[in-house]
C-alpha cells in the first residue's frame, strides 16, 4: 500500500495523464488497504486472513460526454493506457448535460480537518488471537451456552486520496478495529443464536473481549423458547441495534438523485412535518473517530455537520454535483466514491438525538407490545415508504420486557412511522447510524 504522499501523487499523475489523453477534465480516487483478522472456535484457531489491495479510478469528461474505469495495475505503462481508454471510453457515449466536476468554487480549501481516524498501533496477530479466545470464552462461560460460531478479532488500515483537474489533492488515512462473538444457546429445536459486535477506528474505543462475549452469550440464552404473537395493531420498541436501520432508509430517501428521478416517498414532502418536532436526526462527517468521519466528500467538497430533521421536518436533499444540477441547487458534500463508478450520494455519522425518558419509561404504559431485537427480510418499498419485514424479539407486557418472541412481522408505511416515532435516552456511539431505543405507536404486528 502506497504512503499518503504517494498515494496523492499517483492520483494527481493519472489526471494528467488523462487530460495528455484529450480528457477536457477528470478526476482520481485511489484506495488501498491492508487487514488482517484472526477467529477461533471451541477455543481452537479457526481461519485466519491477511488481505493488502490497492486500486486506482478515474472519470474523465470529453465535453459533456464522461467514463469511468479502473485498475489494481498501478505501473505507469498501466495508468497510460488507462488513461487513454478511459477517454476513448468517453467520446463514445451519449452526452449527459448533468455530466462534470464539481463546483471549483466550493472545493475544499486550505489543509483538511484533523478527526482523528488512524490509530497509531497495530495490534499483533498473537495480540488478536488472544483477543479473539477471551472474547469466545467470556460467551462460551454464560449459563446455557451449549456452542459456538466463534470468537473473532481483526485489524485493518486503509488510505485515501483524490485528485481533480480542477486543483483538488488530498487524502486521508484510517484504521479499523473489531471484535465479535456468535453463540449457541440449548439443543436440539430448542437452540437459538446470537451475537455482539464492536467496531471502532482506534483499540481504545471497543469494549472488550469479555464485555463482548459476555453480551452475545446473554443475548443468546435470552432467546430460549420463543412464544408467538398474535396479529393486531401494537406499539413496537426497536432495539438500538436494529432500530438504525429505520433511519437508514430515511437517509436515503433524501437522495438528491432519487428526488430528480421522482422515486423517494419523500417527494413533494420537504415542506410537511413528518415527526413530533422535538426529533432530530444529525449528520456529523466530522465527529472525532467517527466509523464515517470524513474530511472531504467524494468531489472534493467540505464536509459540514448538519440537522437531517428538525423541528419535525427534512431539511432538503442529500446531494453530489450531478443530483445538485438537476435540481437547479448546489452540492451537499455528500458525495461517495467506491469502486470504478461515478459519485453516489452517502451522508456520514448520522445519529437520532436521545429523548428525555429511559426506556423502562417509554414502555411504561404498553399493556401489550413487542420489543424488537432483530429484524430480517427487505420489505421496503423507497417509493411509496410501505415497510414489511420479519422480526423476532420479546413480549412487553405491562410495562415490562418478558417473554421472547419470534416468527412474526411489523409493517407499516415509513412516513406513519416516523410521525409516531418517540426516542428513549440511552444512545450510545457505535455504529455508522447511532440511535437511542425507540419507540413507534401505530403499527401492525402479524403473527399467528
Amino acid at each position: 500500500m502506497l504512503s499518503l504522499d504517494d498515494a496523492r501523487e499517483r492520483a494527481a499523475s493519472l489526471v494528467k495523464r488523462a487530460q495528455r489523453a484529450g480528457a477536457d477534465a477528470a478526476d482520481a480516487v485511489y484506495q488501498g488497504d491492508a487487514a488482517e483478522s484472526i477467529q477461533i472456535r471451541l477455543g481452537k484457531l479457526e481461519d485466519v486472513e491477511r488481505s493488502e489491495g490497492e486500486h486506482v479510478s478515474l472519470r474523465v469528461f470529453v465535453g459533456q460526454r464522461s467514463a469511468s474505469i479502473g485498475t489494481s495495475d498501478l505501473t505507469d505503462a498501466a495508468l497510460d493506457e488507462l488513461a487513454e481508454r478511459a477517454v476513448a471510453m468517453a467520446r463514445a457515449t451519449p452526452v449527459d448535460t448533468y455530466a462534470g466536476l464539481a463546483p471549483e468554487e466550493l472545493l475544499l480549501q486550505g489543509a483538511p480537518p484533523e478527526l482523528d481516524l488512524s490509530d497509531p498501533g497495530e495490534p499483533s496477530p498473537e495480540t488478536l488471537r488472544e483477543m479473539a479466545e477471551a472474547c469466545e470464552d467470556a460467551a462460551r462461560a454464560v449459563a446455557g451456552v451449549t456452542n459456538s460460531e466463534g470468537g473473532a478479532a481483526s485489524s485493518g488500515r486503509g488510505r485515501v486520496a483524490l485528485a481533480t483537474s480542477h486543483g483538488f489533492c488530498s487524502g486521508y488515512e484510517t484504521t479499523s478495529r473489531s471484535l465479535s462473538a456468535s453463540v449457541v444457546a440449548g439443543s436440539g429445536t430448542r437452540m437459538q443464536r446470537d451475537y455482539a459486535w464492536r467496531r471502532a477506528r482506534h483499540g481504545a474505543d471497543l469494549l472488550s473481549p469479555a464485555e463482548i462475549g459476555e453480551l452475545a452469550g446473554r443475548r443468546a440464552v435470552a432467546r430460549l423458547d420463543p412464544g408467538r404473537l398474535k396479529s393486531g395493531p401494537m406499539p413496537v420498541v426497536l432495539d438500538p441495534r436494529v432500530g438504525g436501520t429505520i433511519i437508514g432508509h430515511l437517509v436515503g430517501a433524501m437522495s438528491g438523485l432519487s428526488a430528480a428521478r421522482r422515486s423517494t416517498f419523500l417527494l413533494d414532502r420537504l415542506e410537511e412535518t413528518l415527526f413530533d418536532t422535538s426529533v432530530v436526526v444529525a449528520d456529523e462527517p466530522h465527529r472525532k473517530r467517527g466509523l464515517r468521519s470524513r474530511p472531504f466528500d467524494g468531489e472534493g467538497l467540505p464536509t459540514t455537520e448538519r440537522n437531517l430533521v428538525e423541528n419535525g421536518r427534512v431539511t432538503g436533499w442529500l446531494m453530489d454535483s450531478a443530483a445538485a444540477r438537476q435540481l437547479n441547487l448546489q452540492p451537499t458534500g455528500h458525495a461517495a466514491r467506491g469502486g470504478n463508478g461515478a459519485p453516489s450520494v452517502s451522508a456520514s455519522n448520522v445519529h437520532l438525538a436521545a429523548g428525555t425518558a429511559s426506556p423502562a419509561a417509554l414502555m411504561s404504559d404498553i399493556a401489550d407490545g413487542v420489543y424488537v431485537s432483530e429484524l430480517f427480510g427487505h420489505g421496503v418499498n423507497g417509493v411509496t415508504g410501505d415497510y414489511s419485514r420479519g422480526a423476532s424479539g420479546y413480549r412487553i407486557r405491562n410495562g415490562e420486557i418478558a417473554e421472547p418472541v419470534a416468527e412474526f412481522t411489523i409493517a407499516g408505511n415509513l412516513l406513519g412511522m416516523f410521525g409516531g416515532l418517540t426516542p428513549a435516552d440511552d444512545l450510545e456511539w457505535h455504529r455508522a447510524i447511532n440511535v437511542p431505543t425507540f419507540r413507534i405507536d401505530g403499527m401492525t404486528v402479524a403473527g399467528d
